[in-house]
């Protein structure tokens, strides 16, 4: 059996609360021999590790998701570079910019608000980027509807720390962006749906070697599970629609993309 990680989940979610152990079995099972749990503030993060330290398997990674930057300190590198130390810390992140849902869709604030509001997600994910090259790590890039600033805003960065976008639903162009600053993309369920034929396009177009495969657990779970709760066993699925796109093996697509996962997330 083909064997695979998936590099994005988030198990200290209240979803896993019940049958974690069994969602790790059922992983392991399925050939998925690493996951990374992924922290989304100081809290989460803390929890990623503590499951990181209870699973042989698990690994994490630390940060802030841009949607909660509103509620983050003024200062979280100190934090960020304390729980950076951990062995099986992996990466900083999830970090980055999300414009998706902005403070001047309730009534009551403005365009000033919204201003407010992207200029903290930079200053967090600046923070993001500058623990990630004082630790030797690389980040988990999170964009909604704001791919061109966190693109710029990784640039001046390049040459000393990489980002995977993960979950990537752009084009092929901006997928060739992303790997020309050295960083790279990676491939969520979305690639199974029927209306995912835009994520399948650029996942035929980006080279093996330079993308990886998550679930981003408990969201988006594949064909046929959608409308379920989502799990790290079901990289299987995304794996098969992957490997039938790029039109390769399993196996090839196992040892493209563990290489590659391995290499980017140097702990492992």
């Amino acid at each position: 059996m083909a064997t695979f990680f998936d590099t994005h989940a988030h198990l200290d979610y209240p979803d896993y609360a019940n049958d974690l152990n069994e969602v790790v079995s059922r992983a392991q099972a399925a050939g998925i021999e690493k996951i990374i749990s992924i922290g989304t503030d100081l809290e989460s993060s803390k929890r990623a590790i503590q499951l990181a330290e209870k699973f042989q398997n698990v690994f994490a990674a630390i940060g802030w998701h841009p949607s909660n930057a509103h509620e983050a300190p003024e200062d979280i590198r100190a934090s960020l570079r304390e729980l950076a130390k951990h062995p099986k810390v992996v990466a900083l992140g999830e970090t980055g910019l999300d414009y998706h849902h902005l403070p001047n869709e309730k009534k009551e604030l403005t365009d000033a608000d919204d201003a407010r509001y992207k200029q903290k997600q930079a200053e967090i994910f600046q923070q993001h980027l500058e623990v990630a090259i004082e630790c030797g790590l690389n980040c988990v890039i999170h964009q909604r509807d704001a791919f061109d600033d966190t693109l710029a805003q990784l640039k001046p960065f390049a040459n000393k720390v990489r980002g995977v976008f993960h979950c990537f639903g752009e084009s092929a162009g901006r997928m060739k962006q992303v790997l020309e600053i050295g960083s790279l993309v990676s491939f969520t369920g979305i690639v199974t749906f029927k209306n995912g034929q835009n994520v399948r396009d650029t996942v035929a177009a980006t080279p093996l070697g330079k993308f990886m495969l998550e679930t981003d657990c408990p969201y988006l779970s594949p064909v046929p599970y959608r409308g379920k709760r989502c799990e790290p066993a079901y990289v299987k699925e995304i794996s098969e629609m992957v490997a039938q796109t790029k039109n390769c093996s399993l196996d090839e697509l196992s040892v493209a993309t563990c290489k590659t996962a391995q290499e980017f997330f140097r702990k492992l």
